[in-house]
């Protein structure tokens, strides 16, 4: 994103009813987005970061990242699972690796996963296992293609006295199918299976969806032929 853009786009906290900005950023961009963390921060907000696409990162090239962004006045670092192809165990390292950063420099870890192989919700109790304490969660696990953690999910396993789980149902009940009737679509299927079995974007399957396909077993060969 152009500098003047987002500089310009982002108000200052005060006249704004967002309390965090979340920077989004692949590894090769981490230089600009520590420059829009500390814009944000300037501003006033809580910023959070995800590294995007760490399921095709090295260890070695995100460990630089977290030190870069450690350094920074960003407030947490998150695990991102953008394709949906991320295993509990693995899950376990990663999040080793966020914690040892954050321990360094003081930051919070959070944790934003996706449904393809129907993980997202594995993986964030996981994560709450390993330590990690910020966590993503939308009702009816509701998201960009297969979704993310469903909120009622989390809710219901976190079973913390001060959650009530009743109104998130009412919530579900009186929104989200009329999303769906509006013509929303999200959720596991076996395109999103794929892509995430294949640690791919999921741009592929999101087309697959939006051109009402049920050829399946083709996807499949489209898919591997782009291994």
């Amino acid at each position: 994103m152009d500098a003047a853009i987002y500089k310009q786009d982002i108000v200052e906290r005060e006249n704004s009813p967002v309390d965090l900005i979340r920077v989004a950023t692949y590894l090769h961009q981490i230089p600009t987005a520590v420059d829009m963390i500390e814009d944000a921060k300037k501003k006033g907000y809580e910023v959070s970061c995800n590294i995007m696409a760490i399921s095709n990162a090295q260890e070695t090239d995100l460990k630089v990242a977290l030190d870069i962004l450690g350094q920074s006045p960003v407030d947490v670092l998150y695990i991102v699972d953008s394709f949906g192809s991320i295993y509990p165990e693995q899950l376990a390292r990663l999040a080793d690796v966020y914690l040892e950063a954050a321990e360094k420099y003081g930051k919070k870890v959070g944790i934003h996963a996706h449904n393809n192989q129907q993980l997202a919700f594995a993986n964030t109790i996981e994560a709450v296992g390993d330590g990690v304490d910020w966590l993503d969660a939308t009702y009816a696990s509701m998201g960009r293609g297969a979704g993310n953690c469903a909120m009622e999910l989390l809710l219901g396993f976190l079973k913390n006295p001060k959650y009530n789980v009743y109104p998130v149902f009412q919530f579900i009940e009186k929104h989200m199918p009329k999303l769906r009737e509006e013509g929303a679509v999200w959720g596991y299927d076996l395109q999103y299976l794929l892509t995430g079995l294949f640690n791919q974007h999921p741009r592929t399957a999101i087309q697959y969806t939006k051109d009402k396909r049920s050829d399946i077993s083709e996807f499949y060969k489209e898919i591997i032929s782009q291994e």
